[in-house]
């Protein structure tokens, strides 16, 4: 395969997001494989790599809408500008070959969270415009999904030709599996908090609180028996708002079983340390810290709304919850599973799923789709 010039596009990267990190190691399997990489966002965080090239563009604006709208013209002129061989995108926005549709589609959401008035928002124009750019029958961008239930309601709502889609498997970073010295790692991190064998650690991790369902899992927490709610702690690990939620903690007589640990590098260590992880989203595309979970040796329980839950039934590492979404019945399973005699079971089942599923292969086949793309594109029929 001939050298590529290919363009990442993507609002922000921040380290410790899911998106990010598969954007990451997509990127770095194509630099791997001598292509080059430019990569243009609004934001970067963490260390530059030293195999592509990141270009943080200066949208400005007081809102994130008006930024993202900035981000976009500024990076329509520089890819016009430098004649890539592909263009792939991360979030919605016009121009791209390859969309990587992390998101759910926001028509759909919007048309079942919001009333008519919110659709006169600037917020709401802006965000349809963007996904209007990718998923319409007259765009031609190629949409790579990561969750296939997503794919009814694009084409639902866009006519998209089915044949613009491509479902890929999961992309688990391998270095999320349990390690041989997963006990000594569990033994040395409770210890770190505090935590003997009789304590309970619920563990949730991602940004977007809101959308995580994180005040769904404090209520879960409060509403515990006084036996088992004194010996268990709620750590969430990500970046968002905790403002809103400590005063939901504090409401409830939970605040100080409730701790915030922000964005963290090495989450594995997090959940071999902790006892569940609880994932009790509104909506989610795919859930990839359900995965990382299971493979962990971790039990989890979450709502049937995202992506990934089946796996949960599938491995037998956990429960999962039917919709519509009962906060009782979340309340009552958190209470069994954290002292059930199946966590052990739910533990070893999860790591040996982790062992014998392909879950890992999402970065080489996204890479492989690039060339493939590009080749068809230049009208070379040759194979790499």
């Amino acid at each position: 395969m001939q050298r590529l010039r290919l363009a990442f596009c993507l609002f922000a990267y921040r380290p410790y997001g899911g998106l990010q990190r598969d954007f990451y190691r997509i990127a770095q399997v194509c630099a791997g494989r001598g292509h080059s990489i430019d990569v243009y966002t609004k934001e970067w965080q963490g260390a530059m790599p030293e195999n592509f090239n990141v270009h943080v563009l200066p949208a400005r604006g007081l809102r994130n809408h008006v930024r993202n709208r900035n981000f976009v013209r500024l990076v329509a002129g520089e890819i016009k500008a430098q004649k890539y061989d592909v263009v792939i995108g991360f979030n919605r926005m016009p121009g791209l070959d390859i969309y990587y549709a992390a998101d759910p589609c926001y028509a759909a959401r919007i048309k079942e969270l919001h009333g008519p008035l919110y659709r006169l928002t600037a917020r709401f124009r802006h965000s349809a415009v963007m996904e209007r750019a990718v998923f319409s029958p007259d765009s031609d961008a190629h949409i790579l999904l990561i969750s296939e239930k997503e794919l009814p309601r694009f084409t639902a709502h866009y006519n998209t030709p089915r044949e613009r889609f491509r479902v890929l498997p999961p992309g688990i970073a391998r270095d999320r599996q349990a390690p041989p010295d997963a006990l000594r790692i569990r033994e040395s991190f409770r210890k770190e908090f505090n935590l003997n064998e009789h304590d309970r650690l619920v563990l949730m991790v991602g940004s977007g609180f809101r959308t995580k369902g994180l005040d769904r899992a404090i209520r879960a927490l409060a509403a515990l028996p006084d036996e088992l709610r004194v010996r268990t702690r709620l750590m969430v690990v990500g970046d968002d708002k905790e403002r809103p939620f400590r005063k939901l903690a504090g409401r409830l007589g939970a605040e100080g079983r409730v701790l915030f640990m922000q964005g963290q590098p090495d989450v594995t260590r997090f959940m071999l340390g902790a006892d569940l992880l609880i994932h009790p989203a509104y909506s989610e595309n795919t859930g990839t810290v359900l995965l990382e979970a299971i493979i962990a040796g971790l039990p989890v329980l979450a709502t049937d709304v995202c992506g990934y839950a089946f796996h949960i039934e599938r491995a037998q590492a956990g429960r999962v919850l039917a919709s519509p979404f009962d906060q009782e019945k979340l309340n009552q399973e958190l209470a069994y599973m954290l002292d059930a005699p199946e966590r052990r079971v739910w533990s070893e089942n999860g790591v040996r799923y982790g062992q014998q599923e392909d879950l890992y292969s999402m970065p080489e086949v996204v890479a492989d789709y690039i060339e493939d793309y590009a080749r068809a594109s230049s009208g070379d029929q040759t194979q790499s």
